[in-house]
């Protein structure tokens, strides 16, 4: 298995904004560049559909750059009984290891035990677990003695441990698998334009028909017409309905409800292993990982309501109480406020239902679900990221029920490599520090740019910048080194360090002005930990 191309495709601004002034009629118009967005732009367009698909950000700048980086097939939702879930998600979970070797990788979970019971008592579970996965399976779940479990975590608890329950899953770049869906679907025929924002909905006869979008670079407008229009905008995704309800005088009840995941990173020392620390039950109910990614470890996450929606979202204190407080009843040295790196939050689009008030989002919907209004505006969110494919696929099927776009068959994404994919195994982990080996097949292209021989920092150099503005979609400071790579979300005053030479590359590149105070104010609420 290869991804299908050996030479970049160029992501040139000027051109990606003169097609989208063409006046051509698209089968498929998305709006939103996350997970959801992307994963249905490249099944459409791989089925031949003509697509355009529309951020008003970054792509994956909201909750797909946010996730917990794991790949799983959702162990506690098998505790909740959702079998069909949890099977689908094993699969696809295989799926996406599969297309995506350079950016996920198994990764083994091991769940200490401290009071006898526990360990039959959850390995009978995730042996379940296995049964539901069959051939797509990582690895056998082994039952083991303490010593084993202490093999496996070195710094786990020693005081009352009985034993544990080693078990696998995998781990994934979340922004950067965003980032190559978004260039794979362009290879496809897609036009994908990041930073140009939908502001509303275009109607014939009642019926959907198009949108407006403006650049926000240039503050231009553009009329997009479509057959089909799909809002997949995440937690944003009621603005367009509300649009919507008052185009066809019936207003609409709100289909989300925001819920906070917090996660804070920390150096390697507190978890140095190639396993993943998991608990099943924390004090509160919830799960908490210990999870070794790209050199660090993260801790999280937590599942808080939120009312307000906003790009940032800001971790609360009793979030961070949680996760550290939890994460001291599980390993002897307990991280402190002064070891966090870095911290951050997003936001889930839970789905509720129209009758409820959004209380607690545990108990809210993790699937995803798909509405067609009367006017032909298909709506999608929830789910999550190990299904971003089956997602796509039921998206799809449900604008062809509903006569929205010619039938075409599907899954012609189940073995479809993604840019950057390798035919041979990358000997680097998620759990290595980031480097070249982030870039798959693409390597040899991005050393053949200028500044390939001098690093900013371990693993990151100023060719990966170059390669970023030509062939990526970066257009900022904090594109670069929030998703292009993730130095952001590993050590946020590192990041601001290097800013400013990262901004003169981005300068040279695109002769823009790169945000690099913008970018600054990010780092440093990124690196502030609330506290009293």
């Amino acid at each position: 298995m290869t991804s299908d191309t050996q030479n970049p495709h160029s992501t040139e601004r000027a051109r990606l904004i003169e097609q989208l002034k063409q006046p051509v009629e698209y089968d498929l118009a998305i709006v939103g560049g996350g997970a959801t967005g992307l994963g249905t732009a490249l099944d459409a367009a791989a089925r031949g559909l003509k697509v355009v698909l529309l951020e008003s950000h970054d792509f994956a700048k909201g909750t797909s750059s946010r996730a917990t980086k794991l790949v799983h097939g959702g162990v506690r939702y098998l505790a909740q009984g959702n079998i069909s879930l949890v099977r689908e998600a094993l699969h696809e979970r295989t799926t996406l290891l599969r297309n995506a070797p350079h950016l996920a990788r198994p990764l083994a979970f091991v769940m200490p035990s401290y009071k006898l019971w526990e360990t039959p008592f959850y390995g009978v579970g995730l042996k379940m677990y296995d049964a539901l996965a069959g051939k797509a399976g990582l690895g056998a779940t082994e039952f083991l003695g303490r010593m084993d479990t202490m093999r496996c975590l070195p710094t786990v608890q020693g005081d009352g441990l009985k034993g544990g329950v080693k078990y696998w899953d995998g781990q994934f770049d979340d922004a950067r698998l965003a980032l190559a869906l978004a260039r794979t679907a362009a290879l496809k025929g897609a036009l994908l334009v990041n930073y140009c924002a939908v502001t509303k909905l275009n109607y014939e006869n009642g019926k959907v028909s198009g949108l407006t979008c403006v650049d926000a670079e240039t503050q231009q407008s553009f009329g997009i017409k479509a057959r089909c229009v799909i809002n997949a905008a995440g937690v944003w995704v009621d603005a367009l309905r509300e649009q919507d309800g008052e185009a066809q005088g019936k207003p609409v009840k709100p289909m989300v409800a925001p819920s906070q995941g917090v996660h804070i990173v920390v150096d390697r020392e507190f978890l140095p292993s190639d396993h993943a620390l998991m608990v099943p039950k924390t004090t509160d109910g919830r799960v908490l990982f210990a999870v070794p990614w790209l050199g660090k470890v993260i801790l999280g996450t937590t599942d808080s309501p939120k009312n307000q929606i906003e790009y940032e979202p800001r971790a609360m204190e009793k979030e961070v109480e949680f996760i550290l407080g939890e994460s001291a009843r599980y390993l002897k040295r307990a991280p402190k406020i002064s070891d966090v790196r870095r911290i951050w939050a997003g936001l889930r689009p839970l789905v509720k239902h129209q009758d409820d008030d959004a209380g607690n989002t545990k108990k809210i919907s993790r699937e995803h679900t798909v509405l067609v209004s009367k006017s032909g505006l298909v709506t999608v969110t929830g789910g999550k990221w190990t299904t971003y494919r089956a997602m796509a696929e039921d998206v799809l099927q449900h604008c062809m029920d509903a006569k929205l776009l010619p039938t075409r068959p599907g899954g012609v994404t189940v073995h479809l490599p993604v840019v950057g994919a390798t035919s041979k195994p990358i000997r680097e982990g998620m759990n290595d520090p980031q480097g070249l080996h982030s870039y798959g097949s693409e390597a040899p292209q991005v050393m053949a740019l200028e500044g390939a021989d001098r690093e900013l920092s371990k693993g990151f150099n100023e060719a990966m910048v170059r390669f970023a503005a030509r062939f990526e979609y970066a257009r900022t400071v904090e594109d670069m080194l929030a998703r292009r790579v993730r130095l952001l979300f590993l050590d946020a005053r590192q990041a601001a360090a290097v800013a400013p030479r990262v901004a003169e590359i981005l300068r040279e590149e695109l002769g823009i002005d790169p945000q690099l105070d913008e970018f600054l104010a990010i780092a440093r609420q990124y690196s502030t930990v609330p506290q009293p």
